[in-house]
């Protein structure tokens, strides 16, 4: 008899947990978003258990950052002797050898064939702030240049930064200074009639157009972008793109920023997706998967270049925490163990091929896309006029919890689907979420799963 993950005690959310809401709602603002309205009381690898009892699969994987999965007994292991020893110091107070390992071993595993030094920090927030810092102190330039749709984070810099207005930016203003927001790739909504070729060709002119219209590159200190943009509805560019972008760089003397906040750690295939591109950038913003839930950011970069800031000039009191160091050089031993990179091709190959499978019975599924395990489909109410579909993915992320699926939207338009599950799930786990999801779309269509 085939084994079953999901198992729903109650309806969700269930009792325990409705209790528990009326305390949130009283005590907690509503600013701070809720994706399920249940309470977890336990997670192992792709699997969550909640107050009332009700066992999930997790497709969310706390918004991409537990690449390893909740709870992998050797992060568990590893953050228990740790806090066995000491929990904090404050890394600019003692220092201590996990920093000094992390730091090495991610500037040996970044790419570029040059010398290279990393700092730590607690969010990803923090770390794109700390790259900005440290390209203007480099340059001595104060221009940076984001992309549409990216998404970098919520403090004034990054949110500045960052494409979409509600709910990250509305009424939030006035934002930072010399932000300047290019155009990115968005293969899927190209012009009726134009190739692929002719996109690529004509949003590498905007970009340098862009240079001319709207800044001089000899004011810019930096370019940030994400590889795949997460936030904005895990869109993937080409590589003439990107690679272009490298050389105007070079060019003009920008620094090349990759954002890959969400997507290093194995989640496309490689430890960084800048790989994808043959790209080297000269400084790279990592958290979320880094830590397996601790909370740990940093920034990897050219050693001239992160060498320029003086003493003091960044860090902070938690930043490169022992814990989430510990938690981190764990995380690099299980990917490199578990053959993660692997598997997260593995794992994105069938989740593409299921939601291709999914378009061909449900019209309003425009597009599906992805890199390695980073996968997405897009909802739309019309496929001829490509407009965006909020409403029903809403629909559908509510059914699926409903059913003991924890699943995330995205886009601009908020109207994408997107798949971040543990890399450790299992086969048999992975093909039960993936029914789930299929069994959601019937119920908010209507559709008879025998047809």
């Amino acid at each position: 008899m085939e084994k079953k993950y999901v198992k729903l005690q109650t309806s969700i959310p269930g009792p325990k947990s409705q209790e528990l809401l009326e305390r949130r709602n009283q005590y907690v603002p509503k600013a701070i978003s809720n994706n399920i309205q249940s309470f977890v009381k336990k997670a192992q690898g792709a699997i969550v258990e909640d107050v009332d009892g009700n066992i999930y699969i997790d497709f969310a994987g706390a918004i991409g950052t537990l690449n390893v999965g909740h709870s992998h007994p050797r992060v568990v292991r590893a953050l228990q002797e740790q806090a066995s020893q000491f929990i904090h110091t404050g890394f600019n107070v003692m220092m201590y050898e996990s920093y000094i390992k992390l730091a090495e071993r991610l500037c040996k595993l970044a790419p570029g064939n040059f010398a290279k030094q990393a700092a730590f920090f607690n969010s990803g927030a923090e770390a794109v702030e700390n790259a900005v810092k440290i390209a203007r102190k480099y340059t001595k330039r104060q221009g940076i240049i984001s992309f549409t749709r990216g998404f970098h984070g919520r403090t004034l810099m990054t949110m500045t930064m960052t494409s979409k207005v509600k709910p990250y930016k509305f009424g939030f203003g006035p934002f930072a200074p010399e932000v300047y927001k290019a155009p990115y790739p968005y293969v899927y909504r190209r012009p009726d009639g134009m190739s692929e070729e002719q996109y690529s060709k004509m949003i590498i002119e905007q970009f340098e157009q862009f240079l001319v219209s709207e800044v001089a590159p000899e004011t810019i200190a930096a370019v940030v972008m994400e590889p795949v943009q997460g936030e904005g509805g895990f869109i993937v560019p080409d590589i003439a793109f990107v690679g272009r972008v490298r050389e105007i760089c070079d060019q003009y003397g920008i620094l090349f920023v990759a954002d890959e906040i969400q997507t290093g750690f194995a989640r496309t295939g490689k430890y960084f997706a800048i790989e994808h591109f043959g790209v080297e950038p000269d400084l790279i913003t990592i958290s979320k998967s880094m830590g397996a839930g601790v909370p740990i950011s940093g920034v990897i970069g050219r050693a001239e270049i992160m060498d320029a800031a003086e003493v003091g000039e960044i860090g902070g009191t938690y930043s490169g925490s022992p814990l989430g160091c510990r938690a981190a050089l764990t995380v690099l031993d299980i990917i490199e163990s578990e053959n993660l990179n692997e598997r997260a091709e593995k794992l994105g190959n069938r989740v593409v091929e299921r939601m291709q499978i999914l378009a061909e019975r449900f019209d309003c599924i425009g597009d599906v896309r992805g890199l390695g395990a980073m996968c997405a489909m897009e909802i739309v109410k019309d496929k001829q006029l490509k407009t965006p579909d909020k409403e029903t993915v809403g629909k559908i992320v509510k059914a699926a919890g409903e059913r003991g699926l924890l699943l995330l939207s995205a886009g601009i338009f908020s109207n994408v689907i997107r798949i971040l599950m543990p890399l450790t799930i299992t086969d048999e786990q992975l093909e039960e979420g993936l029914k789930i999801l299929e069994e959601s779309m019937e119920s908010v269509f209507a559709i008879d799963p025998a047809l």
